[in-house]
């Protein structure tokens, strides 16, 4: 079982307990409890993972890294010409965050 989060900061940050409110503990709590997500829960969590510059797997919030590695995966995506790399729960969800045509989408093992 994983950590909900870790502090990732050196400064003062509100406790953890004040963030069960939030998307990334839940659904950090929900996996740590053996539940699976639904659909919408994957496409949030792909995006919110991709949409951040501090982790590459994790999602930072208020000072703490909410981090996601047991369940995402890493994608090479060909799109316009050119090879980028996301991390995502499938590729469906993966799909779900990219825009306009996509060439190929491989996942590395």
């Amino acid at each position: 079982m994983m950590e909900i989060a870790t502090k990732f900061v050196k400064w003062e940050v509100p406790e953890l307990s004040a963030l069960q409110d939030s998307k990334a503990y839940q659904l950090r709590e929900h996996l740590n409890n053996g539940g699976k997500l639904n659909r919408t829960e994957k496409n949030w969590l792909t995006e919110a993972i991709n949409s951040n510059t501090y982790f590459r797997c994790g999602i930072p919030l208020m000072g703490w890294r909410f981090d996601f590695t047991d369940v995402v995966h890493l994608y090479w995506v060909k799109q316009f010409g050119q090879i980028s790399e996301y991390y995502a729960i499938d590729k469906t969800a993966l799909r779900s965050i990219l825009h306009g045509a996509i060439d190929e989408i491989v996942e590395l093992i």
